[in-house]
This record gives C-alpha cells, sequence and structure tokens, in this order.
C-alpha cells in the first residue's frame, strides 16, 4: 500500500467532498459597428460607442453523476427564437446537451444592440443597417455555442450555496388613471425585490462564479442614450467581479417586465442602481448560505397561448392610422393573411432546473410581470427558488390575467412591435402556470403545503 504524504490526504479529501463540478466562460459580444440600439421606438440614428461591453457569460454546472445544465446570460434585449433554437440544437450535437439543460436568458438591456427577429418593427433600416443585424446576430450563434463549450471544457470540481437578498430600487410602472393604465410610476402596485444569489466555489472556498437576478426592466439609461451598455446589470456584474477578483458574475433577469427602475434617466442612476444591486449580492455571498446538493434534474415543455380572435378586417381598418407603428404591424398580420397562414397561437417555452431538494430554477419565456413570479413562489414556496423571465425566446410581454384585464402596454400595446397580432386570449395565465406544474412535478419540486 502506498502512504500519501498528509498534504496529499487532505487535498483528495477536499476534492472528493466537492458535490458538483462548474466551468465558467465569457466572450465579448459588443458589436464592432455602429448598430441602431433596441428597445425604444423614439431612437433615429445607430449606436455612438459604448459605456461598457457587453458580455455573454456560460456556467456549466455538473452533479456527481454526470448530469450536466448550462445557464447562459446574455447582455442583450432579447434572443427570439430563430436564434435560441439554433443555438441549443448546436449545442445538442457538438456538446450532447439536451435542450432542457440550456437556459438562455437576456438582461432586457435597452442599451444593447437590435437582434434579428426581435422588435423589428421598431425601425425602418436602410440596406447597410440590416445586413448589420443580419451579420451581428449569424456571429452571435458562433459566439454562444463557442462560449457554451468553452464552461464545459472548465468543468473543475465545486460547490454550491443559495442565498436571497433584498434591493428596493425595482417600481411597478403600471400607472392607473381615469382613462387607461399608462406607464408611470405605481407604488401601490406589485414588485418582487427579491435577489437571489447562487455562489459557486471552489473546494477551497475560493469563489468561483455567482449568479444572480432581480426583476426590474433594464431600462435606467432611457432613448436618449446612444451607447452600448448592460445599463443596471452590466454596473453591478462589473461591480462584483471587481469586488471579487477572478470569479464571473452572472445576471439573469427575472420576471420584471411591468417594473422600472426609479429613479432613472441617467447615467448616474445607472451606476447607482448597479452598485446597490453589487453591495447585497456581495453581502449574501458573506452571510450563511444554504448548502446545495444533489442529482441535477430538467424539464423543458411548450405550451401554445392562444391570441384573442382578429381579422383580416382587424388590421385593414388600422392602415389608415397615424401611428406608423401599428400600420406597420398591420401590414406584416395582412401579410400573414395572404400567405394563408395567419398567426392564431404562439408555442410558449416553461423550463425548469432542479439541484435536488434545495434548488429549483424556473425559466420561462418572454417579458413576463411580476405577478408570474408571486403566484409560483406562493405555490411552490419562496425557499430555494429562482423564477426568471426573459429565457429561450423572448417574443411578447405575458400578461397575467389581471394585467390582461386592466389593459395598457404590457396587456396589448407592445404586441405591435413584437410583430404579433395580440393581445393573448384570457387563458394566458392559467395555461401557463398548468404547463409550470407539469415541469415542476418532473424536477420533482412539490407544490408548498
Amino acid at each position: 500500500m502506498v502512504k500519501l504524504p498528509a498534504f496529499l490526504l487532505i487535498l483528495s479529501a477536499t476534492i472528493s467532498a466537492a458535490d458538483y463540478k462548474a466551468g465558467m466562460a465569457r466572450v465579448i459580444i459588443t458589436p464592432e459597428k455602429p448598430m441602431y440600439l433596441s428597445g425604444y421606438a423614439n431612437r433615429t440614428h445607430p449606436s455612438e460607442g459604448k459605456i461598457h461591453d457587453l458580455w455573454a457569460k456560460s456556467l456549466a454546472i455538473e452533479d456527481r453523476k454526470g448530469g450536466r445544465v448550462v445557464i447562459l446570460s446574455t447582455d442583450l434585449v432579447g434572443l427570439p427564437r430563430g436564434i435560441t433554437d439554433v443555438v441549443a440544437a448546436r449545442a445538442l450535437k457538438e456538446y450532447n446537451l439536451d435542450r432542457a439543460r440550456l437556459t438562455i436568458n437576456s438582461s432586457h438591456t435597452h442599451t444593447g444592440p437590435l437582434i434579428r427577429g426581435n422588435l423589428n418593427i421598431m425601425f425602418e433600416l436602410d440596406a447597410e443597417q440590416k445586413e448589420r443585424v443580419d451579420a451581428y446576430s449569424r456571429e452571435l450563434i458562433e459566439k454562444l455555442v463557442a462560449v457554451i463549450g468553452a464552461s464545459i471544457t472548465d468543468l473543475a470540481p465545486a460547490n454550491l450555496s443559495f442565498g436571497n437578498g433584498i434591493v428596493k430600487f425595482a417600481m411597478n410602472r403600471r400607472q392607473n388613471t381615469a382613462a387607461s393604465v399608462k406607464i408611470g410610476v405605481n407604488p401601490k402596485g406589485p414588485s418582487d425585490y427579491d435577489v437571489p444569489v447562487l455562489k459557486v466555489s471552489a473546494p477551497d472556498g475560493k469563489l468561483r462564479a455567482v449568479l444572480f437576478g432581480y426583476a426590474c426592466h433594464n431600462t435606467t439609461l432611457t432613448g436618449e442614450f446612444y451607447q452600448f451598455s448592460g445599463d443596471y446589470a452590466g454596473f453591478a456584474q462589473i461591480a462584483i467581479e471587481q469586488a471579487n477578483p477572478g470569479a464571473t458574475a452572472l445576471f439573469m433577469m427575472l420576471c420584471g417586465a411591468d417594473q422600472n427602475p426609479n429613479p432613472r434617466s441617467t447615467l448616474e442612476l445607472a451606476r447607482r442602481h448597479g452598485t446597490d444591486l453589487a453591495t447585497e449580492v456581495n453581502r449574501v455571498l458573506g452571510s450563511r448560505l444554504q448548502p446545495v446538493r444533489g442529482a441535477i434534474l430538467a424539464a423543458f415543455q411548450t405550451v401554445d397561448l392562444e391570441f384573442a380572435i382578429h381579422t383580416r378586417e382587424t388590421f385593414e381598418s388600422r392602415l389608415k392610422e397615424t401611428n406608423v407603428f401599428r400600420v406597420r404591424n398591420a401590414k406584416a398580420m395582412l401579410a400573414t393573411y395572404e400567405q394563408g397562414r395567419p398567426i392564431r397561437r404562439y408555442s410558449y417555452p416553461v423550463q425548469a432546473i432542479g439541484f435536488g431538494k434545495d434548488l429549483t430554477l424556473m425559466a420561462l419565456g418572454g417579458e413576463v410581470v411580476v405577478d408570474y413570479a408571486l403566484r409560483i413562489k406562493k405555490e411552490y414556496g419562496s425557499k430555494g427558488i429562482i423564477v426568471a423571465g426573459y429565457s429561450n425566446d423572448v417574443m411578447s410581454y405575458i400578461p397575467s390575467l389581471r394585467v390582461l384585464k386592466e389593459g395598457g402596454y404590457e396587456a396589448a400595446d407592445a404586441m405591435t412591435y413584437y410583430g404579433l397580432p395580440g393581445p393573448y386570449n384570457e387563458e394566458v395565465e392559467d395555461r401557463i402556470i398548468r404547463t409550470v406544474g407539469q415541469v415542476m412535478k418532473r424536477v420533482k419540486r412539490s407544490p408548498a403545503k
């Protein structure tokens, strides 16, 4: 029998005690040429440089039996299915990564580039700008596939732990008036101030990565800003990494479709909100966290969301309106009628990833209002759960039944910019929550008692 030196015995014991393997990778996705920024329809020209770089960051996690997941965060307004499906198919072919085990989240920064297939009705681009959008989207796919592979290659023993913080700069923006619901400030409206924090540490305790989220639009920087940036989420990631040299910080956008930063509209406020979020994440990292252990389970399912009834006449009547965006949308919808395939429904993605009994990541597609997160946490418990929106496909706003009945931008008006007939019918919330229950069951997360 070979006798090992004491320090090797200690090292061996430490490594064997790791519950998972984890790997991280990142790639800059800042456009190299001026491009239109997405998110605000009032912008009139392409970008003017950058405040800081945009990133795609990948976190791969593998359990003791080889069960693997990858969480991909991007400093982008939203990735449509036309991109995420291609990336997922490549990841399956090149890395044997099943679709259920890849989550692609967009931070929803409004100072990121226009993406092919997402909010394209906002702008009428010239030929040069159209080609830049197409070229950027093609290059983006390659970078996302590569960064996924790089994170898998980086897999090394790691331990996970989880905790929560609170930050309160999010403000419900659905302001009720006598005439309608407008985008404003509604301090009495529902919000979710939770800051979930997943800590990824090496066996020696050194921080390797932190995944954190917040339910608030990345819209501190409003339409008059023309420089690329990740908004408050970008500043938060930078601050966390500066405070923890060598660690990778990944931001996930949660269910903040009806939440805006408050106050907003200056660069200093974007930095301040980012700093406040980073400070809270660092506080949580230094606190006593709940260990995360167990096998990784994953489920991915789609459900058809039906649109409210519409006819050809619905859109023909809009052609003489003065709102240029509604006219563009009407022309696009009439084209689907001419082709014999009017849009009646949308295939919506719902994903769950479970880490034993300690943590569940619920990833919903689209711009999800806060009601969904609050309901899911109420039904499944608020402990050990992350409820993200803007994941795997950003195709539209996803209103709750309450929001749908109240009307306003998140319920119907935003559909104009997404190129959909909208609004959804009143089954939208029930269909999504029913599908949430189905994927939760598959990752063995039971409703709270």
